[in-house]
């Protein structure tokens, strides 16, 4: 594995160069919301879920962006940020981030897999808060270094899987409340949303009570349930939306995209939303129970609204 030290022009932070792909610290210096503790990150390949695997990170303290640049030849402007599901507790970045990051980049887009903090106590101060107050500052790094990537700053989206699609749909829903005070004067409104099989409510009914627990603990305070169900906290500047489910999905009901895609219409926000009869719940982007690629159909949405 090589190291390569890169500063950039106004951030001056280290870059670690891995298999062509640079993992860049989201914050440079003291990461905030942070008190010291012992965990250490893991990465392992779960073979419980396929017979090929997937790539399965835990112990998250020290967030990064893996960016997946596109080649320059076929660089059209456009920007994707990925956040991979796994209720909060770990982070599935193969199927869920570097896979789509990969396909991405085949259409000129520049894609960045974020691995966000998983919430946890023992090193954080408000543990609530910190998925959302990293995933708020790849954003902000993302159009900071723009020119970088050649990436045009009104064509920067959000994308997100399972609990990795609630982080997504928070970051759409509550641009206008950063969770640091830094990005106050800054444009972290994603310009568009792609939600697979998202956790969106915590309601009772259709949330995904693990998601729910390991962000805001058991019994939490309402207004923390109100704030995090993100089928409440639509408006009319919610980000256009692709949203993709199962029926079947056991793990994270279909209704919490149904709703959101309600809330959506309701709100007048171009929404589409696809649900298919099976697939179950993390199907990432093959849903081997049908012919039918959803991930082209969500390339020809980005086409129609001239993302790509």
């Amino acid at each position: 594995m090589k190291r390569l030290l890169t500063i950039f022009t106004c951030l001056m932070f280290t870059t670690v160069s891995m298999k062509a792909q640079k993992v860049i610290p989201l914050y440079e210096g003291a990461i905030p919301n942070s008190k010291p503790c012992e965990v250490k990150q893991k990465e392992i390949i779960d073979t419980s879920w396929n017979k090929d695997g997937i790539l399965i990170v835990s112990g998250i303290s020290i967030p990064t962006i893996t960016v997946f640049e596109a080649p320059k030849e076929k660089r059209n402007g456009t920007a994707v940020l990925i956040c991979p599901g796994g209720g909060y507790w770990v982070v599935a970045a193969g199927h869920e981030g570097n896979d789509f990051a990969k396909a991405f980049n085949q259409l000129g887009v520049t894609a960045f897999v974020l691995r966000y903090r998983l919430p946890n106590d023992a090193c954080m101060e408000n543990k609530s808060f910190v998925p959302l107050m990293d995933a708020q500052q790849a954003l902000y790094l993302i159009r900071k270094n723009a020119k970088q990537y050649g990436i045009d700053e009104n064509k920067v989206g959000i994308m997100g899987f399972s609990a990795g699609g609630h982080l997504a749909s928070t970051v759409g829903t509550h641009f206008n409340d950063p969770a640091r005070k830094e990005l106050a004067d800054a444009n972290i409104r994603p310009d568009f949303m792609i939600l697979g099989y998202p956790v969106i409510s915590f309601d009772d009914s259709i949330g995904h009570i693990g998601s729910r627990d390991a962000l805001i603990n058991k019994n939490p305070d309402q207004k923390l349930l109100h704030y995090f169900s993100n089928e409440e906290q639509v408006t009319t500047k919610t980000p256009p939306t692709f949203l993709v489910h199962a029926s079947d999905d056991d793990v994270v009901k279909v209704a919490n995209s149904i709703m959101f895609y309600e809330a959506l219409i309701k709100n007048k926000v171009p929404a589409e939303l696809h649900v298919y009869e099976k697939g179950g719940h993390g199907f990432g982007m093959n849903n081997t129970t049908t012919q039918d690629k959803w991930f082209e159909r969500c390339i020809n949405w980005m086409r129609a609204n001239k993302w790509l």
